[in-house]
């Protein structure tokens, strides 16, 4: 355990920040398997913004890499696009 008083407040910080990481995480990945469960075009076009932004959140908080964020992204603009057809 930290003994200084500034390194407890970091440890704390970083404990915090960990909780809410992989809560946006969890709740992202959890977003991204309903959109490539939905079957019907119409649908999966129409989750298809809400779901990037959260990828793109992800990226800006520094929880993923902003190239998987990408490769995130363009893979599921691709099925959804495939449904389309």
């Amino acid at each position: 355990m930290a003994n200084h008083k500034a390194t407890r407040k970091d440890v704390r910080q970083s404990a915090k920040r960990r909780d809410r990481n992989r809560y946006y995480g969890k709740t992202t990945r959890n977003a991204i398997r309903d959109l490539k469960a939905i079957t019907e075009a119409g649908k999966a076009g129409e989750a298809l913004p809400a779901v990037a932004s959260m990828i793109d959140k992800l990226a800006k908080r520094g929880v993923i890499h902003k190239n998987k964020a990408s490769n995130l992204k363009s893979k599921l603009t691709k099925k959804v696009n495939a449904l389309a057809k």
